[in-house]
């Protein structure tokens, strides 16, 4: 067995499409493209929250002190155009053609005098389709401060010391008292992403030797002369699985190691500071942990590559199983990052979504080594299912030679 995964150990490694795809990919091209995203998030951000909107204010006439404040904000100008927009219909068209980004409309019964004591229902017209759009917040903000005015206005009408316009206005202040620190807080937001990068790198770092080792054997005509061999068949296929779950957890362990690493430059130069200060307190020990629980999941996906590589008559076959698998495996993982999803005893026995929800808590501080000890228990007893799967699969000659 061990003859054979030093044989495939030596020949992955010659494979330069392979080590590309298991080695270079994690250590470079992920932590480029995670830079390049935020980079772009962070650039699309900057450009909208600097973007001076065109606004038109029907009946501006009626609010003047709103009209001066809108008209001095750093984020909007008035238009200047000949056109005239007086109602919805109207100021709607004109968003569309792209003549204004915004518009105002102020009744025609609106009345801001203290003595009016009437609600008005004011209508801003904009296009709410894109994704990164501040345009209402700061509208809306302009309007609750000028309606925060006429309050005031209205009841030092009515007599009310200004004193007591907080109690009168809200007399009952809530404040939030936050039993979860700052790991808690950061592990909840964040944690749940973990096992959304590692279970699919597990994944593709067993796909690609998987597919080599098994449908490729085929396609090149090497299986035979491996099955002349005096290795027994389960013996073969324990070797060749042992390369594949080689790969599988080395890939993600450069994936890991990489952004650590690169998560550690980005927190020298000033950047992400709160996110290491608040994962400061994540011991080696929850890592050596995340570890483990990958480990039965590394098996599971690496016995069902290989048994669908020695499935597949050719190369390519086998590539176009390996889309839906990834597809089947996606779902666990999303599912465990639902509303109100955590980690019961009931949720252990769900295989990947247990160890995605035990990896969050884990990140969070709050695991429970019970449940985790469930999760090992599952996860061994599918991982064990599924290798004896694959070894029986290997054994049968109507697979072998389909």
């Amino acid at each position: 067995m061990f003859e054979v995964f030093l044989k495939e150990v030596r020949e992955l490694l010659r494979d330069r499409k392979t080590l590309f795809f298991v080695i270079a990919l994690p250590i470079v091209i992920f932590p480029v493209l995670f830079a390049l995203l935020a980079f772009l998030a962070s650039k699309t951000t900057l450009e909208a929250e600097q973007k001076v909107h065109t606004y038109y204010i029907a009946n501006a006439h009626l609010a003047p002190e709103f009209e001066e404040r809108v008209f001095y904000h750093k984020s909007f100008k008035l238009y200047d155009g000949d056109e005239r927009f007086e109602s919805v219909t109207a100021l709607s068209d004109a968003v569309r053609a792209g003549k204004i980004d915004v518009g105002i409309v102020i009744p025609d019964e609106f009345n801001h005098q203290p003595s009016a004591n009437v609600q008005s229902a004011w209508q801003v017209v904009f296009n709410d389709a894109q994704s990164i759009n501040f345009v209402y917040k700061r509208l809306e903000k302009l309007i609750n401060q000028f309606a925060a005015d006429l309050r005031t206005a209205s009841l030092e009408a009515l007599g009310v010391p200004q004193t007591e316009h907080k109690a009168l206005l809200n007399p009952i202040a809530v404040s939030k008292v936050d039993t979860a620190d700052k790991r808690e807080n950061y592990g909840e937001k964040l944690g749940a992403f973990i096992p959304y990068m590692l279970i699919p790198l597990v994944l593709m770092g067993a796909s690609y030797p998987a597919i080599d080792l098994g449908a490729g054997e085929k396609e090149r005509g090497t299986l035979e002369t491996l099955l002349l061999t005096p290795v027994t068949r389960t013996q073969l296929v324990l070797g060749k699985f042992l390369t594949v779950l080689a790969s599988s957890i080395a890939c993600a362990l450069v994936t890991v190691s990489s952004l650590a690493v690169w998560i550690g430059i980005a927190s020298g130069f000033g950047a992400l500071d709160s996110l290491k200060a608040a994962f400061a307190s994540v011991s080696m020990w929850d890592y050596l942990l995340i570890f483990a629980l990958l480990l039965p999941v590394a098996v599971m996906l690496s016995s069902l590559v290989l048994a669908i590589s020695i499935y597949a008559r050719t190369f390519k076959e086998a590539q176009n199983y390996m889309g839906p698998l990834s597809m089947l495996v996606f779902v666990p993982i999303v599912v465990s990052l639902l509303p109100n999803m955590s980690l019961t005893s009931l949720t252990a026995w769900i295989p990947i979504t247990n160890v995605s929800l035990a990896i969050k808590e884990i990140i969070k501080g709050t695991v429970d080594y019970g449940a985790v000890l469930m999760i090992f228990v599952a996860s061994a007893l599918l991982a064990g299912a599924l290798l004896s799967c694959c070894v029986r699969w290997f054994s049968r000659e109507s697979v072998l030679f389909r």
